[in-house]
């Protein structure tokens, strides 16, 4: 039996796991800025730097699917400690060849890819890890306290960025980054869980390829999230982070933009502090509704209001995310079955990271043919048509994670 007093950090499968994953985040934001400088330091251009990113992006997308059956068939920790080294090896070239000064363009591209294929293999399986460290009531406070990791040192570590990279200069950065990913492996290798899916060499990779979007598919209160954020994202992380920084040269400044962007951080912070205690029957149902509010600094942007107030609605929207991203794992770690969970998790991220460069891409021409200010608008009118649908989806409206949870811990005490 086990004490429900009992805090997520008290079970050290569960330690190894936040820490393991706050060195990666941590290492990962300081990469891309010192990754952006370095590349601009060897005489690249701005064309050549979005090569660099979109080819470990594209890849990072391109290999979700195949870590989710990964994840699902073997060890999820092991998964985990190969794309930790692969990622730490890759990192390490690059950093290499960077303090050295014989890195190109294309060999960062090359080594970008590897990079985002380490990384597509790893988000299901680090994921759908969650619920093999902790009992199940333990379950929603080790979201919450992953999360707080993921966007605190999301934070820290894009601070470190810019100051590294200034002061002993961007391949230093990225060695940090491959230090970081070095370290990770041996504490997921110390995890030790078991595979989920004792039948795995009975199957192909398609066969688990079509099993899980059927699992994905046959619930409609994930498919129509996952179509809900695919909206948000292109609107809200793709066309505003575009337009936003033109508005501000126009208005603003760039300051009040940065200033902004962390308040939207700091929201992020402050509604995954919340999640831990607030814990509603229907928190996915709120969730949905919640995320809505991100329409407000979409919308707003659009007029000529006074950057405090946009800080406050962008404040507001991160909260709602926060409080969001820890239902929706809570939902499906306690609702998808666990040997299909990774496999969900890599739609789920498909249908997410997908989006975004689609808004990046499309607000530009989209501005110039239509106006900023409209596209703006139609951009949170689109978040609040997509928010509302999901809320009137009877399967969201429906789902209680509190009788989910009430049978697990029958099961713990038993």
């Amino acid at each position: 039996m086990t004490s429900h007093t009992t805090r997520a950090f008290h079970f050290a499968p569960f330690r190894r796991l936040f820490f393991a994953r706050l060195l990666t985040v941590l290492g990962n934001g300081i990469a891309p800025i010192a990754l952006a400088f370095a590349v601009l330091d060897i005489g690249g251009s701005a064309a050549e730097l979005g090569i660099v990113v979109a080819a470990r992006s594209l890849f990072n997308v391109a290999f979700l699917l195949l870590g989710g059956v990964l994840a699902d068939r073997y060890s999820r920790s092991r998964v985990l400690v190969v794309s930790s080294l692969v990622a730490a090896c890759s990192q390490g070239m690059v950093a290499w060849l960077v303090l050295d000064g014989s890195a190109t363009v294309m060999l960062l591209a090359l080594l970008g890819t590897i990079n985002g294929a380490a990384a597509g293999i790893a988000l299901p399986a680090s994921s759908a890890l969650v619920p093999q460290t902790v009992p199940a009531h333990n379950l929603r406070e080790a979201n919450a306290f992953i999360q707080l990791g993921i966007y605190s040192g999301t934070v820290i570590g894009a601070s470190l960025g810019g100051i590294l990279t200034s002061a002993v200069g961007p391949g230093w950065g990225l060695t940090i980054d491959a230090l970081g990913f070095a370290a990770s492996a041996p504490l997921y290798l110390l995890i030790r869980s078991g595979a989920i899916q004792a039948t795995a060499a009975q199957t192909h990779i398609l066969h688990d390829l079509r099993d899980g979007w059927k699992e994905f598919i046959s619930r409609a209160w994930v498919w129509v999230i996952v179509v809900q954020f695919t909206i948000i994202n292109a609107a809200f992380s793709g066309v505003v982070m575009v337009l936003g920084p033109v508005i501000a040269d126009a208005s603003f400044g760039r300051a009040s933009w940065g200033i902004i962007v962390a308040a939207q951080s700091v929201g992020l912070i402050v509604g995954s502090f919340l999640a831990l205690r607030w814990r509603p029957r229907r928190d996915l149902f709120i969730g949905v509704i919640l995320v809505g509010i991100c329409a407000l600094p979409t919308g707003l942007l659009s007029q000529s209001v006074p950057a405090p107030w946009l800080m406050g609605v962008f404040f507001l929207a991160g909260v709602s995310f926060g409080l969001f991203g820890v239902a929706w794992a809570q939902s499906l770690q306690t609702h998808i079955p666990p040997e299909k969970l990774a496999r969900v998790y890599a739609y789920d991220a498909m249908g997410s990271f997908i989006a975004i460069p689609v808004g990046e891409l499309a607000a530009g021409p989209l501005a110039m043919h239509y106006g900023t200010s409209k596209v703006l608008i139609a951009s949170a009118t689109a978040v609040v048509i997509a928010s509302l649908v999901a809320s009137l989806t009877p399967a969201i409206r429906r789902l209680d994670n509190s009788v989910q949870l009430k049978q697990h811990d029958l099961r713990d005490a038993s």
